[in-house]
């Protein structure tokens, strides 16, 4: 018997593991701190009244013979496709046909799984900074990887370079960890250079409902000629602070085809065997999320943790800290003070302000210099962390 030797080629420890590990330390010498979480990336946010309501709805349903719901249809149920059709149109005027959607248990599963679905021998572009899944996913299939250089010279989003090979392309819009977004013309370039050379972008849409700019899509399939290159990735986690109950989807359109094999019909094939489908009272509580009322719910959850990035704002502008994101995005990218590396400074502010951020090293190298904060914590925490900040370092 042999293992999988590409797993020894990963890093041992995952980037919030040793964030956790390095907490748990200075807890056990510190007793009674009173720290404030700002580095990962969850919710605080109760459910929306609406998803609750629905929730028990569907829960009291399966308690009955006549509403009791087994197996369901592993591409998710109807209602809640057509609901996130609407969505879609509503909000970004893209229009999906229903077989285009599929409900999964969040964007992060999908962003693994979809791999299935490529041949191991396709080189993988990625952004660096990255979201570790996209790394770590390739790197245990034994993929190559290009790094694409995400720095303050390229406000951290990277275009198509001379020579560019690469057959996979992930794109996160607005970016995690940087908070940066793209915008329409330079969307465009990439969707260009996937058509041009066959290849297909992975689109993560994770937080498209923070976007507040017009000229920063919500969708990739708001670019021409999107559909015949690209899967997008979208989720409940952060639009609707489904974090703990998990549901997301993802999009492959029809007109997808490499190998002269529609995309969309081997996912469904990868699907039907590999996954049986989200649970019917957490679908029917996603689809109460994107009905009129469950969504202005949702949108005034959105807007308190988009006001704790304003407050997070000022305070870096303040301090004359450089960072980009909290406009279109819950996270703030913040260089480092006095030129410090990413963990001096994730240590520094641990134990002299008991506020935790996220190292900008652990998401790849172009990260070292960098922090990660975050604004999914309560009002007062907030206000609380950037005193505690602005006391300390000004």
């Amino acid at each position: 018997m042999k293992i999988n030797k590409h797993y020894m080629d990963i890093e041992e420890t995952y980037l919030f593991s040793e964030v956790a590990e390095r907490v748990r330390k200075f807890m056990a010498e510190n007793h009674g701190a009173a720290l404030i979480k700002m580095g990962i990336g969850d919710v605080t946010r109760p459910l929306c009244p609406a998803a609750v309501e629905a929730l028990i709805k569907a829960s009291e349903e399966m308690g009955t013979a006549e509403g009791f719901h087994g197996y369901g249809p592993e591409q998710g149920y109807e209602f809640l496709r057509g609901e996130i059709s609407d969505y879609y149109d509503r909000n970004s005027g893209v229009n999906l046909f229903s077989d285009e959607i599929f409900v999964s248990d969040g964007a992060k599963s999908d962003l693994g799984n979809i791999l299935d679905i490529f041949d191991v021998d396709n080189v993988v572009a990625v952004t660096d900074p990255v979201y570790p899944v996209y790394v770590d996913t390739n790197v245990m299939a034994g993929r190559k990887i290009v790094k694409l250089s995400a720095t303050s010279d390229n406000a951290f989003l990277p275009m198509p370079f001379p020579g560019l090979e690469a057959d996979i392309i992930y794109l996160c819009s607005p970016n995690n960890p940087t908070g940066a977004a793209y915008d329409r013309q330079r969307l465009q370039i990439w969707v260009d250079y996937a058509n041009e050379h066959g290849s297909v972008i992975l689109f993560d849409a994770a937080y498209e409902s923070f976007i507040s700019d017009p000229d920063v899509p919500r969708s990739i399939y708001e670019i021409e000629g999107s559909r015949s290159c690209a899967i997008e990735f979208c989720s409940f986690s952060k639009t609707a602070g489904f974090t703990g109950v998990r549901c997301g989807y993802t999009i492959v359109p029809a007109g997808l085809v490499r190998d002269g094999v529609q995309l969309r019909k081997m996912w469904l094939r990868r699907q039907t065997t590999k996954f049986n489908g989200v649970s019917y009272p957490v679908q029917r509580a996603a689809a109460a999320c994107l009905k009129d009322a469950g969504h202005k719910q949702i949108m005034e959850n959105i807007a308190y943790y988009k006001e704790n990035a304003r407050i997070m704002a000022e305070t870096f502008e303040e301090l004359k800290w450089p960072f980009t994101g909290g406009k279109n995005s819950p996270y703030l990218w913040v260089r480092c003070p006095g030129g410090m590396k990413s963990w001096a400074f994730f240590d520094d502010l641990l134990s002299r302000a008991n506020v935790i951020c996220t190292p900008g090293s652990g998401f790849g190298e172009c990260g070292e210099g960098y922090v990660r904060f975050t604004s999914f914590n309560t009002r007062d925490n907030t206000i609380e962390a950037m005193k505690r900040i602005r006391e300390i370092f000004t």
